[in-house]
């Protein structure tokens, strides 16, 4: 697992700590959704991860490795896969093939078990057929692709992806998710930040950050129960589920914590059908 314990970090010249003893478990296989507002330490935190930042307080451990020891630096960042939400940002590489070789190519393995790693974090992400073309010819949405299967060979046990949907049209986001998803499926540890709170439907488990300290750790179920406190903090819960505390703050006896289009969909006809006295007439003269 990766634990945090009393964590936290303030930048060379930065005006106080950003993060503020953060205590952390995050469990192997677990998918986790990770919200907050704009400078809440989202990105600062997940840095600490696979070592990119070290504390300025307490400790961060992968697998019983402290990222303080420099000498577990490369074991660390190998198990602790990133990326992040500017595509461009990640690729290096003349080709997609290329770009993916990287990181295995660095890890002393020979030409064919690179090649091997590479084929099947193509195939993993989805574009075995883009391996040959160069990466700035791609779109937003296929170059994150490429930067997730860089990733994926190197063979990690956790995958951090720092608002990797940022960039992406609708179609593109569908994509990079469902990927995600399917390796979570296979046991990879996910774990997503994210700003979109329809991302949160997909998680095991849902950290809300909020200026350097983690506010919530609990599943969607309870998550959902805590719509108007997200809200003023600047955040919200899943389009669905808003939609349905909207419909309970009309007065209808309509359960808000859902998050499934069906399930809502079926409280809505019960109510239109007449199963709560008024509430087909205010659900019709409201909407």
């Amino acid at each position: 697992m990766i634990e945090v314990r009393s964590l936290s970090y303030t930048y060379q010249e930065g005006k106080g700590p950003v993060l503020r003893g953060i205590d952390l478990s995050l469990h192997e296989g677990e998918y986790v959704v990770l919200v907050g507002p704009n400078g809440c330490g989202k990105t600062t935190l997940i840095r600490h991860f696979n070592a990119l930042l070290h504390p300025s307080e307490g400790d961060v451990w992968v697998d019983g490795m402290n990222t303080k020891d420099r000498p577990v630096v490369q074991q660390i960042r190998q198990r602790v896969g990133m990326v992040f939400g500017n595509p461009d940002n990640q690729l290096v590489g003349m080709t997609v093939e290329e770009d993916v070789s990287f990181g295995p190519g660095n890890l002393n393995l020979s030409p064919g078990e690179v090649r091997r790693k590479v084929a099947e974090s193509l195939g993993a992400a989805g574009i075995s057929r883009y391996a040959r073309v160069a990466p700035h010819l791609l779109s937003d949405g296929e170059k994150q692709l490429v930067a997730l299967a860089g990733v994926l060979a190197m063979n990690p046990k956790y995958i951090v992806l720092d608002e990797p949907t940022a960039y992406l049209d609708p179609s593109s986001k569908g994509r990079v998710l469902e990927i995600l998803l399917r390796l979570h499926r296979e046991g990879l540890t996910i774990v997503h930040v994210t700003h979109d709170p329809d991302d949160m439907v997909h998680a095991d488990r849902i950290l809300v950050m909020h200026e350097g300290r983690v506010l919530y750790d609990e599943p969607l179920s309870g998550i959902l129960t805590r719509a108007r406190a997200l809200k003023e903090v600047g955040l919200g819960v899943p389009r669905v589920s808003e939609m349905m505390w909207r419909l309970k703050d009309m007065g209808l006896r309509i359960d808000p914590c859902v998050c499934d289009v069906d399930e809502a969909c079926r409280q809505i006809f019960e109510l239109v059908d007449g199963g709560q006295s008024g509430g087909a007439a205010t659900l019709r003269d409201r909407r």
